[in-house]
């Protein structure tokens, strides 16, 4: 019995076996996770490992003329930010999909496209906060740089500094307690302004410069290392995210203390149940959109039409050649909206609704809704599909949970799930709880991670 109010710990229940396998999980996730900190990585390395599982660019086929057939796994990238892949079943595409959708960007600061500048002999980035964060959490902290720069010849330079252990780090400097009498004041929320959050990079001058000597040493190295000229930031995305790998947490190591949690967690968890997944019934299909941190807008976000325009473009090398087959395919289809949820935290236990929240170590949690306050804004699940959902993963063993974001008036948030219900698909949110979600460092449990994991293929089995 599922019931979050009497549901014991997921630990109790798993042998030996599950704990070595929940260990190999979350270790793979750990590695992905340090390792991807943008959605450029995160899309890069999930196609590495969709090609080792058989997957191939669906724009090869096109270009060769090839049709698609059960059994067939192929997958689009769009604009090296998104991803979709798709594994035929033997049923007609018009009866749908089993969708699995996450998002892989978070929380972080952008370096802003004219960013350098010196001020009482040291250099800094000028950044915008990318995302609803804490703008406190993010002083003092060791950061590293990642991103691209693009040049007008087209070429690109990727940059990663911060995460080897020989590399330098960088950070936003804090006011010292013994002068912060009038800051000390402020409420959190302008206790550290966003115009505040600039980098310090630097304070060697160059020995012949007599203006600016700081920051034109940074521009000599980046010239020498990089090839970048200053003009060159125009045409770059880069940001600071927290430095350092995703760990083992707590004294039994059953947490894991990690940047980015919300929502690679989802989109890790979802991408090995779509490759680990046997040849399918009922076709299935992996989503990794950007920009769900922000509305899910631009040409990246779930709000584009990438993800309808690939599907079209399936059923067209599978022979359909009529619109309304995919309207039928979208309608027909399911959706586990794969997005993290509130943990409940008892140091802040006031903001939690007990009997409707989820609990660390107690398994998957599902949110039937989401929204703000009178659930604006909300996907709201039918009864119909979650109890369907109930009987699959009760037959499989899953541990899961039913919860929502925190009490009912304090605010409130949104996934994509929202804008795949537009089809007129059943979607229901459900993914891993997070504690200190949005912070720089967030923390899950291994068994949510793994039950995610079990909960995610018995879905796409289904």
């Amino acid at each position: 019995m599922n019931n979050g109010r009497t549901q014991k710990s997921a630990w109790l229940s798993y042998s030996n076996d599950q704990k070595e396998k929940l260990e190999k999980l979350c270790c793979d996730y750990m590695d992905f996770i340090s390792e991807c900190k943008t959605e450029r990585e995160s899309v890069k390395t999930s196609i590495e490992k969709a090609q080792a599982h058989g997957y191939r660019n669906i724009k090869d086929l096109i270009a060769r003329g090839e049709k698609l057939k059960s059994g067939d796994k192929v997958y689009a990238v769009n604009m090296d930010k998104a991803l979709v892949l798709f594994q035929l079943g033997s049923d007609a595409l018009e009866d749908g999909m089993n969708i699995l959708g996450a998002h892989i960007d978070t929380c972080r600061l952008d370096v802003k496209q004219n960013p350098l500048y010196e001020d009482g002999g040291m250099a800094y980035f000028d950044t915008h906060y990318y995302g609803g964060i804490k703008k406190y959490q993010w002083v003092t902290l060791p950061l590293a740089l990642h991103g691209v720069v693009i040049k007008k010849d087209g070429s690109k330079q990727e940059i990663n500094i911060g995460e080897k252990p020989e590399d330098p780090v960088f950070c936003v400097s804090d006011l010292l307690i013994h002068l912060a009498q009038e800051q000390m004041k402020k409420d959190a929320a302008t206790v550290i302004e966003g115009e505040a959050l600039d980098i310090l990079i630097a304070n060697r001058p160059l020995d012949d410069k007599a203006k600016n000597a700081v920051k034109e040493n940074v521009l000599k190295l980046l010239k020498n290392e990089y090839g970048l000229e200053e003009d060159d930031f125009l045409s770059a995305e880069l940001c600071l995210v927290p430095a350092g790998r995703a760990r083992s947490m707590g004294f039994d190591q059953s947490m894991i203390l990690g940047y980015g949690h919300d929502d690679r967690v989802c989109a890790f968890t979802s991408l090995q149940a779509m490759l680990e997944n046997d040849t399918p019934k009922r076709s299935c299909c992996c989503l990794l959109v950007d920009k769900e941190e922000i509305g899910s807008v631009g040409a990246t976000g779930m709000r584009s039409r990438f993800f309808e325009n690939t599907c079209a473009e399936i059923l067209s090398l599978c022979g359909y050649s009529q619109e309304l087959s995919l309207r039928r395919m979208l309608a027909s289809s399911t959706m586990l909206s794969s997005d993290v949820s509130s943990a409940f935290d008892p140091l802040y236990a006031q903001a939690f609704d007990k009997k409707n929240v989820a609990y660390t170590g107690r398994g998957m949690v599902f949110n039937k809704f989401t929204g703000a306050r009178g659930k604006s804004g909300s996907n709201d699940a039918n009864a119909e599909f979650i109890a369907k959902l109930r009987k699959d993963l009760d037959d499989a063993g899953v541990n899961y949970q039913f919860s929502e974001l925190g009490k009912v008036d304090l605010g409130g948030g949104g996934t994509i799930a929202y804008i795949m219900s537009l089809y007129g698909m059943q979607v229901v949110d459900c993914g891993v709880p997070v504690l200190s979600m949005h912070a720089p460092w967030e923390v899950v449990s291994k068994a949510d991670v793994y039950e995610a994991y079990l909960g995610y293929k018995t879905f796409l089995k289904s």
